[in-house]
This record gives structure tokens, sequence and C-alpha cells, in this order.
């Protein structure tokens, strides 16, 4: 089961056109050489549109990223950059997005060499804020391209972050059934963030326990939990129904999955968290302890 999302990065390079195009498309190639050099090159694009002060550029990257299926957006000023397009871009891009800009090499080619990036840096973060558009800008922005392709390394667990919680589903199990969410306010935080989520009832959950009894997969889940156990492994005999707990929960998310790609379990049994739930569900008490029958 895929359940962490795969970050892919398109760099599209953006110009004023008062600068040779080619100073920020070269720049562009040097990040991603950069990027290449240090990190795994299956993270990122290279959008071979570099927006120039122009709109029609613009839509021109946006469809070129998302035809090679790009989630995340990384905008490099490669000079000072267009504030109207490349704010553009971000705001129609559906998904995370970050901007850097490219420090100067030198000062010797103060013609073509010389980019102001940083000035444009400024301008862009003032005009993402006018469109109220949130983009990640690291702490100092400004970099070599071995610089910039840190920061965009250090933006894929963000990005990964942004993109799971906007396409995740939340499955707890609690004392409410199916569809009774109004009882449940301290939500709401989660649904501000793009969250879904689904309250059952644990005696559902208990019910689909029970229908997973002899299981054929168990066996092969055992197996697996003693591998992974190893010397640890020093309570053998609850690793049957341990198997079959968790085949129970995997079958219960592509159940209830719904639209959603990544789901996450989660819940409380009447103020008691499920983790010692399930230690009471699945441990077997001794049929004489005092006032209580064994438990399965």
């Amino acid at each position: 089961m895929n359940n962490i999302p795969q970050v892919k990065l398109g760099i599209v390079a953006v110009s004023r056109d008062c600068f040779p195009e080619s100073l920020s498309v070269n720049r562009r190639k040097a990040l991603v050489a950069a990027y290449a050099e240090k990190y795994d090159v299956q993270d990122i694009y290279e959008c071979p549109v570099c927006i120039v002060e122009s709109e029609i550029h613009m839509v021109q990257a946006l469809e070129d990223i998302k035809k090679a299926g790009c989630n995340a957006l990384c905008v490099y000023l490669g000079n000072f950059g267009p504030e109207i397009s490349e704010t553009l871009l971000a705001k129609h891009f559906d998904g995370p997005k970050m901007f850097v800009a490219a420090a100067e090499e030198s000062q010797n080619d103060l013609s073509d060499g010389r980019g102001d990036a940083y000035c444009g840096m400024l301008n862009a973060s003032y005009n993402l804020k006018l469109r109220n558009v949130g983009a990640y800008i690291p702490e100092y922005p400004v970099g070599t391209a071995q610089e910039c392709a840190d920061m965009m390394h250090e933006f894929l667990p963000i990005a990964r972050t942004i993109i799971g919680l906007s396409d995740l589903k939340i499955i707890s199990f609690g004392p409410r059934p199916l569809n009774f969410l109004a009882c449940n306010a301290p939500i709401k935080p989660l649904y501000n963030i793009g969250v879904e989520i689904e309250e059952n009832s644990e005696l559902d959950l208990f019910e689909a326990f029970k229908k997973h009894d002899n299981d054929p997969r168990i066996p092969a889940k055992v197996a697996e939990m003693e591998a992974e156990l190893g010397e640890g492994n020093k309570k053998p005999e609850v690793l049957p129904k341990l198997a079959q707990y968790e085949l129970t929960l995997l079958d219960w998310v592509e159940a209830h999955r719904g639209y959603r790609k990544y789901v996450a379990i989660a819940g409380v049994l009447a103020g008691i968290p499920d983790t010692v739930w399930i230690c009471t569900l699945l441990c077997k008490q001794p049929s004489d302890w005092n006032g209580h029958s064994g438990i399965m």
C-alpha cells in the first residue's frame, strides 16, 4: 500500500525582458546539474519554458509541468524576475510551491552576468502577499546553483507534508457511529487544513475483527512480524491476534479510503487511547482474574 506521497518538483526559470533570457536558462541548467550531482534527479523536472514577462509563457509553463506529473513547484529567478507572471504561475499551480533566486556568479560581466535576483525576490514576495498566495521562501533564498539545490532538497519534506495533508483521510474509532461528526467540534482545525475525517464505532471495528478469524493471510503476517521483531519477540503467543488486527485495519483502510489517496488511523475509545484498548482487546486475561472473565 502506497501511503506516502512521492514529490516531483518542477523547476521553472523566469526572466525580465531587460535581461537576456539565456542568463536564466543557463542558470537553470546549472541548478539542475548541481541537484543531479548531489541528490536523486528523479525528484525534479526541468521545465523547458522560461517565463519572460509573458502571461502566455506562464500558461505554457503551467501546462508543461502538469503534463510532466509535477505536484510541487520551484520558481527560480535567474535574474530580477517578472512579478506578474511568476506569481500568477504560483497562484494557478495546485500544489506546494517555493521561490529561490540565483546569486551573482561574478561581477566581471555587468552586462550579461548581472541578474539582480535578490531585489527580484523581494518584489516577488510582496506580490505573492498581494495575491494571497502561500509559498515557501527559504530564510536566505538567494544562492549559487549548489546552494539553491540544497534549498530545493530541503523543501521536499515540506512539499510531501502539504501534499499528504491535502489528500489525507483520518479514520478513527470511538464511541460514536459513522456520520455523527456534529458531536466532535475539535476536528474543525483538521478540516481547515484540508484533512477529511471518518469516525466509526469501535463496535463496528470489533465486528470486522471477528470476521477476520482464521484469515488465511494471518500466518504470513505472523512470519513478517517475527522477522521484524527478531530477538525482541518476547510474546510470540499474541502475534496471531496482532496479525489479525493488522489485517482488519488494512482491509478497513481500503474499504473506507473513498476519494482520498492517503489514510491514517487514529482514535480514542471513551477517553482511553486506542493503544490501551488494543492491548485490552488482544491480551487474554487469566480466566480466574478477580471479577472478570477472559477476553477472547
